[in-house]
């Protein structure tokens, strides 16, 4: 019954009209994992120097970034803005209301803004305010109202919303629709917070039906997701399976063979593009785009015209309160990458020879570093320190042919949508 009256929804949608005025051109817009954390929930103390040691942020630093994003989307003019989730630092009700109030006067300036929730939003089992000597708990958000918050963002424009989640979506133009797609797992996660995403069976069903019906109006659809869709690296799925839906590949083809040919995403914190074309031989990109909590604070400009996409990414190098924030955030990633890549690599049951494991670890860092700005090359040291690795562990490495990054092009690259 449910997808019955779906198809008949879609049925009275409306049709392209060769006399309607499209724009030739439309100008997106990109931001994600903004972690917003509300100046209301923070004050100088032993609290709030916790947080930023353990994550790595400046919180006062975070809020400058974020108004310089938006100030040159302001001179930029975009037509629409997507924010692929991530909206709070960890669901706090006033870090949302806050940031809504930071979106009005783009909004109010003539450009449409869409929303969708990311793993840090909804039902989050510890918000909380960093004042004093400790941090104390504060009120988060449930489904329910994290869609009324963003109701001029996306959920009150929807010409059409999942049942069995907060996906939802709205027509662009006459030629272009948006589907947003609610991946998250908030209705799991008590008592601790499910980082993986997962596409839930009624809302992908719910996709298909949209995108077998644009396709038969001959309407573009553009996804937009928090987690990611595809592997932006070798073996993503085996060491970093939290940042993909779950079944990413069944999912991805079955996407692609309904006729998406694009999907926004992040969570990852890294920009990268990836192409995945399934085993019928359709195309699809996931364009994911890095965070604007730490390095590199990466947004994205694109033209999308036909089916031919331009991507163009922007970067915020420095802020009024610090002319170095690039460089002083890249030096603390690199501390956090190096902590955590020992970490994991401090096995009992598995010894590894320290020398093997020094290397290994400097390797970590430094791809970890290319990877979250994009477009990965290997410089003569990096690919000296993976040919040692490789003999240390007594194997060959063919340097001729190793390959980090996926095609395409990851900061500046012209894109075909939807064509084999």
């Amino acid at each position: 019954m449910r997808h019955w009256l779906l198809s008949l929804l879609l049925c009275f949608l409306p049709v392209s009209n060769c006399l309607a005025v499209v724009p030739s051109t439309l100008k997106i817009a990109l931001i994600t994992d903004v972690h917003y954390l509300s100046p209301q929930l923070i004050k100088e103390g032993d609290a709030l120097k916790a947080f930023e040691a353990a994550s790595g942020r400046r919180t006062r630093e975070l809020h400058e970034v974020l108004d310089e994003v938006l100030a040159a989307l302001g001179r930029e003019k975009p037509d629409i803005l997507l924010v692929t989730g991530d909206l709070s630092n960890h669901g706090e009700l006033a870090s949302h209301s806050g940031f809504v109030e930071k979106l009005r006067p783009l909004q109010n300036a003539g450009t449409r803004i869409y929303v969708i929730p990311g793993n840090h939003d909804i039902l989050v089992p510890d918000p909380k305010a960093y004042k004093g000597s400790v941090s104390t708990p504060v009120k988060g958000v449930t489904p329910d109202e994290f869609a009324r918050l963003y109701g001029d963002f996306g959920y009150d424009e929807a010409l059409l919303r999942d049942d069995a989640s907060l996906s939802y979506m709205v027509e662009i133009n006459e030629k272009i629709w948006l589907l947003a797609i609610d991946s998250n797992r908030y209705n799991e996660q008590h008592p601790t917070s499910i980082s993986g995403g997962r596409i839930r069976p009624e809302t992908l069903e719910w996709a298909l039906e949209i995108l077998r019906k644009a396709r038969e109006k001959e309407v573009m659809v553009l996804g937009m997701m928090h987690h990611g869709l595809v592997e932006h690296m070798p073996y993503q799925e085996a060491f970093f399976s939290d940042y993909l839906i779950e079944d990413w590949r069944q999912q991805a083809n079955k996407l692609a063979d309904a006729g998406l040919g694009v999907i926004f995403t992040g969570h990852f914190h890294a920009n990268d593009i990836t192409l995945h074309t399934s085993p019928a031989g359709n195309p699809i990109y996931d364009i994911e785009t890095a965070s604007l909590v730490q390095y590199p604070f990466a947004y994205r400009v694109m033209q999308l015209q036909g089916n031919e996409l331009h991507v163009n990414t922007r970067f915020v190098t420095s802020i009024p309160g610090n002319p170095d924030v690039e460089n002083e955030s890249r030096r603390r990633l690199e501390t956090i990458t190096r902590r955590v890549a020992q970490n994991r690599l401090d096995i009992p049951w598995v010894p590894i020879p320290e020398e093997v494991k020094n290397n290994l670890i400097e390797m970590i860092v430094q791809l970890h570093l290319m990877h979250v700005r994009g477009d990965e090359t290997t410089n003569p040291d990096l690919r000296e320190s993976i040919r040692l690795f490789a003999t240390m562990m007594g194997a060959e490495a063919d340097m001729e042919s190793f390959a980090f990054d996926f095609p395409p092009e990851d900061k500046e690259v012209l894109l075909t949508i939807g064509v084999k």
